[in-house]
């Protein structure tokens, strides 16, 4: 067989980095792509390793079906066809429609998800369905974000401007970002910030690997960046340092918000935050002494601050300081999103969110159900409303208004729910559980339904990194004999339980009417198809029409707000939802480290990755008063539940909280599900905890 080489992107995080696969023979290893812009070539282990689920032992190629004892009990998974298991689906799902209605049937898509999947999925629950409950898990990845730039800047993308912007900057702020261990290929982009003399701040709790590479590291109390955010503000006030002029021609709001900071003076922050008010005034005269020299200030966020029950709040605050500064819009300047997952942009453009139509139209708007109905070819009538969010629609399942059958695609909802003890409960009580993985993931493993599905090697289909830039994966070799393209099961389910419209399985079919469905919406691909993403190695939306050039930089001369202007928020400190107290005297984080990805579905399986399982990181103060050594087991224990594993001592942590990596079964069985009353997102990243010897 000849050797043949295909560009595609790396399966895992957002920068969706470019690389070959190199066919030789059986073998199918990993090359650089180095003219892809996003990172020249560079990979993380990884992106290297991708490859290593291919003809995997546990890899599935066969549908599976629980069998029910003779007592009526739940049995064993075990093989079927795949007309048998389509069967079940359609029976149960038309039996639940009929005695309970179409929201008694819930849908849960994945933010690894092509953008054809995820069109596909929520075509698939508002026309062959009729059921407005889905949602998925890109709600807990950058929903807080979304919900913030929507509202201040009148447009959600990740990044508004190309990711190598970074380097022009004069000061990088990353806040809640360990950007050297969960995107390593881009912390290239620090380095040669630093190298031509511009300065690295890192807000974490943790002195991360991130943190090795930053001139300024706060260490806030995990739960406390929005006062660190309004403190920062405060000060830019006092010292004259914004910029009155681009606040007056650019944005409204601005005069509440000047107001609203006052009583946030540097000491206050302190006491709130842990952080000395001599950091709080270094930072803030870094800031507005950059500024006020015509330099170049960026903020970016990322999850840390975000995955909070205020997480929308703090990023509002810190696009409050981009704005005040006048620096949105700016080349090499404003505020941006570090997305996590690999399509956790695209993924929530499209219709798998429960309040959104393609082309990130809202679902209660006229409008927009009028033009999505028009492309599906059905009654705008027809269409659902707007359904519960990711962690209200699991808490709902199985109960008497909720829904009583579950579609799962592209998520491991078992390791990562927060209270995902309760999460899986809440799942052995539905009628029907299906899920579609390449794997027995822990979700797959308790499902009534497994259906077999391609990975990311052996399929074609369009990704929008965090960039806002659309790019194609491409397969490089067929799938294993029984395996089928999500595109495939999707169209089955549809047509099986008796959609009014056929479903197309061709991803290119399907990208086509995903542009028509999106074009005029903000997130509009109207002029994008994939011999442009082939040529241009990526097309940057909004791109309205064929002849546009795409939009590599959004509001360097207007916001996405009817009248042009960003918006100046008031946000209020109300602190974590969930405090220590004498029986959980500390805080709990979560987080990601650099061998693994989101719940380790895959990559705990690829042998070339580093596994050592989950720890527990104490600093040695907590440590010597636990009286407890580095390796030694110790339990971790929140209202909601228990895990036990080895202890991590490090001195780079504070000494009131402890961290826990979430890629294994555990960390989330003591989450909290405190959800930000604007986004909805969990409050993942800050809890009570009890720690013991």
């Amino acid at each position: 067989m000849a050797t043949s080489s295909v560009q595609t992107h790396c399966p895992y995080c957002s920068l969706q980095c470019g690389m070959r696969l190199v066919r030789d023979g059986r073998s199918l290893e990993v090359a650089a792509w180095e003219e892809f812009p996003v990172n020249d070539g560079a990979l993380c282990r990884k992106g290297w390793t991708a490859t290593g689920l291919r003809g995997h032992r546990e890899r599935l190629t066969t549908p599976l079906l629980r069998e029910t004892r003779a007592d009526g009990s739940r049995g064993e998974l075990r093989p079927a066809s795949w007309d048998e298991a389509l069967d079940v689906i359609a029976t149960h799902l038309v039996a639940l429609r009929a005695a309970h209605g179409p929201d008694a049937v819930g849908v849960f898509g994945g933010g690894g998800l092509t953008n054809e999947k995820a069109y596909q999925l929520g075509k698939l629950a508002r026309v062959a369905l009729g059921t407005s409950q889905i949602d998925y898990n890109g709600r807990w990845c950058m929903s807080s974000a979304a919900s913030a730039a929507s509202r201040a800047l009148g447009i959600d993308r990740g990044l508004p401007f190309p990711l190598a912007d970074v380097e022009d900057a004069d000061v990088v702020v990353l806040a809640g970002s360990n950007l050297a261990e969960t995107m390593p290929p881009a912390a290239r982009h620090l380095d040669r910030l630093r190298q031509r003399g511009g300065t690295v701040v890192v807000v974490d709790p943790r002195r991360t690997a991130t943190a090795d590479r930053a001139d300024l590291v706060l260490q806030p109390v995990p739960g406390t960046d929005l006062a660190l955010a309004l403190g920062v503000l405060h000060l830019l006030v006092g010292m004259g340092a914004v910029d009155e002029e681009y606040v007056a021609a650019r944005t409204t709001g601005f005069e509440a918000v000047r107001r609203s900071v006052a009583p946030w003076w540097p000491e206050r922050v302190e006491r709130v935050t842990g952080v000395e008010a001599a950091q709080v005034r270094a930072l803030a005269d870094l800031l507005g002494g950059t500024t006020r020299r015509g330099g170049r200030v960026m903020v970016l966020t990322a999850r840390g601050v975000e995955q909070h029950s205020q997480g929308s709040d703090t990023v509002l605050a810190w696009i409050n300081v981009a704005l005040a500064l006048g620096q949105a819009g700016r080349h090499g300047a404003g505020w941006g999103c570090l997305t996590g997952q690999g399509n956790g942009q695209g993924g929530r453009e499209h219709g798998q969110k429960a309040d959104q139509l393609p082309g990130y139209r809202m679902i209660d708007d006229p409008e927009a159900r009028d033009h999505v109905a028009r492309v599906w070819g059905v009654d705008p009538a027809s269409l659902p409303g707007k359904g519960r969010s990711a962690y209200e629609l699991l808490d709902a399942l199985g109960t008497a208004d909720g829904p009583r059958a579950l579609l799962v695609f592209g998520s491991n909802i078992v390791v990562s729910a927060p209270h995902a003890t309760h999460v899986a409960r809440r799942l052995a009580d539905l009628d029907l559980l299906v899920v579609a993985d390449l794997v027995l993931s822990e979700t797959a493993a308790i499902a009534d339904v497994v259906l077999p599905v391609t990975q990311w090697a052996e399929e074609t289909g369009t990704m929008t990194n965090l960039e806002g830039r659309v790019i194609l994966r491409q397969a490089a070799v067929a799938p294993p004999q029984g395996v089928r393209t999500d595109l495939e099961v999707i169209a089955a389910i549809a047509a099986a339980t008796g959609s009014p419209v056929e479903f197309a399985t061709d991803p290119e079919e399907v990208f086509a009417e995903l542009a028509r469905a999106s074009a005029g919406g903000k997130a509009d691909y109207a002029g994008i198809d994939y011999a442009r993403i082939r040529a241009e190695h990526g097309v940057f939306w909004p791109c309205p029409e064929r002849g546009h050039p795409g939009t590599p930089r959004l509001f360097a001369d207007a916001f996405g707000h009817p009248d042009g202007r960003a918006r100046f928020l008031v946000t209020d400190y109300r602190g974590a939802a969930e405090l220590p107290d004498a029986e959980y005297p500390l805080h709990l984080t979560t987080g990601r480290v650099l061998g693994q990805y989101q719940s380790g579905a895959q990559t705990r399986r690829i042998k070339d990755l580093p596994d050592a399982g989950p720890f527990v990181e104490l600093h040695p103060m907590l440590a010597r008063r636990l009286g407890t050594t580095d390796g030694e087991p110790v339990t971790v224990r929140t209202r909601r539940g228990s895990m036990r594993a080895p202890a991590r001592v490090v001195d780079t942590i504070r000494p009131d909280t402890v961290f826990v990596p979430f890629h294994w079964v555990g960390a989330n069985r003591l989450t909290n599900a405190a959800l930000d009353p604007a986004s909805r997102m969990p409050e993942f990243k800050v809890c009570a905890a009890e720690v013991t010897a």
